[in-house]
């Protein structure tokens, strides 16, 4: 773990270099891209085995699929991309000042840091960086305390292909991670709870840090009225169970709840068993089905589940007959009828694979739902109906939407990803992390032949004229 003056000496280090090299080139921008690629191409299977260490157990292929081909993708897409993103962009300019010409720059912020959240450690450090490099920026990262496997080997990777005042890796425990949040970035990205988020945030005011924040809540997964009666019906709950019990449910945007047709329960349960039986055969001995990340959490999760049944919520094992397995933390899904506002299922986001269970009678009262609790990093529609479609996506405000699938839309690197109000401030991916990375600075350049001149003291019966016709 560093020691506290080293970090601040650390984030000096940067701050000196950014401000020596105020505008790297694209040379320099594609050259720490292409090393960070190299990065991930060459210690793939190192990085698996680190990230399943820290669960306790992770499926490689869910770390392939999961964390390393996006990373990858969002790397190739900045390059590709960085010379059309560097580029001034031209603005238009009123009547009244041309032929002047006006355009937008974008330069690097400076030193920034990103703080990395544990359940996936490699994806959500390395999107964020990608797009902080592409914008030329240097950058620390705070790993988890909760990923120390990881953490340790990305930290080594980082150092041999880059300087430290380029990039450097952070470990360290919660109070390295407080020290952080204090340094005064350019720009502080934080990826993790609504809690912590708070916290990060008044210690970025201090500074008048601005801040992205990439927080959570609860994402709703919504099968529409007219699709129960349809064969499409089957493919909604196979794309929901499979979206929730990715990584144990220990996603993000996971579908946290889902609104489901009033008498579809049966049917929604037999083709949910149907697909955890055929995505998980023997789920206690299952090699692609992650446990808990620690005890804590399955702990958390296990009392999420008495405390729904006690207060008589209908508990449905989902993985024919397997049973949670406290020394492995490797908890089979369910899905909870009948459940109630109260409940602690219900008002926290949840991070594992319990899936609660509403019913509706009309579109109207799942979207009113949704719109009585804080509005979610993601949300999830199911239909043929284009009008429903519309509806709920006028009718709803989330972060991100898939219709029709769930999780996917994270993986669209030129769509932002972000979320709103307590689910998260600002975006990032692709063009728009360029720009939340960059200092936007508008410029206006005269022409030669201007007719401002008219606009100067003394003012007179011309100047009257001018702006009388201006008003109009």
């Amino acid at each position: 773990m560093p020691h506290l003056d080293s970090l601040a000496d650390r984030f000096a280090r940067q701050q000196r270099a950014a401000r020596s090299d105020q505008n790297p080139g694209r040379t320099v921008r594609e050259r720490r891209l292409l090393a960070l690629e190299r990065l991930l191409r060459d210690n793939a299977p190192a990085i698996a085995d680190a990230v399943s260490r820290d669960f306790g157990y992770r499926s490689p292929a869910e770390t392939r699929l999961l964390e390393l081909f996006p990373s990858q993708t969002a790397i190739r897409h900045a390059r590709r991309h960085l010379r059309r993103w560097m580029r001034p962009q031209p603005r238009s300019v009123s009547l009244w000042f041309q032929p002047g010409r006006a355009e937008v720059r974008y330069q690097p912020l400076g030193a920034v840091g990103i703080i990395v959240p544990w359940n996936y450690p490699v994806f959500l450090a390395i999107a964020p960086l990608a797009a902080a490099l592409a914008a030329g920026n240097r950058v620390l990262v705070k790993m988890s305390e909760m990923s120390p496997h990881t953490a340790t080997l990305f930290a080594e990777l980082i150092g041999r292909s880059f300087a430290e005042d380029e990039l450097s890796v952070v470990e360290g425990d919660a109070s390295v991670a407080q020290e952080f949040s204090r340094l005064p970035f350019d720009h502080l990205l934080f990826t993790g709870s609504t809690a912590v988020g708070r916290q990060v945030m008044r210690a970025a005011a201090d500074n008048l840090t601005p801040v992205t924040l990439e927080l959570g809540g609860k994402s709703p997964a919504i099968i529409g009225p007219g699709l129960a009666s349809t064969p499409h019906f089957e493919r909604a709950v196979e794309r929901i169970i499979i979206g929730k019990c990715m990584n144990a449910g220990q996603t993000c945007i996971a579908p946290d709840y889902l609104l489901l047709p009033a008498g579809q329960e049966q049917a929604f349960t037999a083709r949910a068993r149907c697909v955890v039986a055929d995505c998980y055969p023997d789920i206690a001995n299952n090699a692609d089905y992650s446990t808990i990340i620690d005890q804590r959490h399955y702990q958390r999760l296990c009392a999420y589940v008495d405390e729904a049944r006690a207060g008589g919520a209908r508990i449905v094992d989902l993985a024919s007959g397997a049973v949670a397995d406290p020394a492995m933390r490797r908890l089979p899904p369910l899905a909870l009828f009948d459940v109630g506002d109260e409940l602690r299922v219900m008002q926290e986001e949840i991070f594992g694979p319990l899936l609660p269970i509403r019913t509706y009678r009309h579109l109207d009262e799942a979207i009113a739902f949704v719109n009585s609790r804080p509005r979610p990093l993601a949300l999830y529609y199911f239909d043929d109906d284009r009008t429903n479609i519309a509806r709920v996506l006028d009718e709803t405000v989330s972060g991100g939407v898939t219709i029709n699938d769930t999780i996917l839309h994270i993986a669209q690197d030129d769509l932002p990803f972000g979320g709103v109000g307590p689910s998260g401030i600002g975006c990032y991916h692709g063009f728009e992390g360029f720009q939340t990375f960059s200092a936007r600075k508008g410029v206006f350049r005269q022409s030669r032949w201007s007719g401002i001149g008219l606009f100067k003291p003394p003012y007179g019966a011309l100047f009257d004229k001018l702006t009388r016709i201006m008003m109009r």
